[in-house]
Formats: C-alpha cells, sequence, structure tokens
C-alpha cells in the first residue's frame, strides 16, 4: 500500500458525516420520529380479527362469477 494511499469516502457519506456534526441530536429526533409509527405494542387479537375477517382475491379479479 503507497504512503499516499487514503480510504476513499463517497460525497454522500461526507454529507452525512457534516449534517451530523452540524447537528448532533438528529440520530435521537430520528429515532423519536421512528417510535411514533413503528415501535410500538402490536394488538394480536385485533390482529387476529383483521386476519378472520379477510376475503381471499380471486384469480382475476375483474371476471365475474358464473355461480
Amino acid at each position: 500500500m503507497p504512503l499516499f494511499w487514503k480510504p476513499y469516502k463517497s460525497e454522500i457519506t461526507n454529507f452525512i458525516d457534516e449534517l451530523k456534526a452540524k447537528k448532533p441530536t438528529l440520530e435521537a429526533e430520528q429515532r423519536a420520529g421512528r417510535a411514533l409509527l413503528w415501535d410500538r405494542e402490536q394488538d394480536r387479537q385485533a390482529q387476529a380479527g383483521y386476519n378472520d375477517a379477510r376475503v381471499p382475491q380471486q384469480a382475476y379479479v375483474y371476471q365475474t362469477k358464473s355461480e
């Protein structure tokens, strides 16, 4: 390995590093935003009800039933 060699950092990586340096609370804000929508307890009883109420779709949606 030559003496002048340095590891490559993409422009995107540099941008993210600069953004994190300018705003150190960024990751905490992202985690808080994620917790609002995704990180919550699931109601398993309601989910089971949704699954039971599901109606299977026929192979060709626009085909009328001839029965």
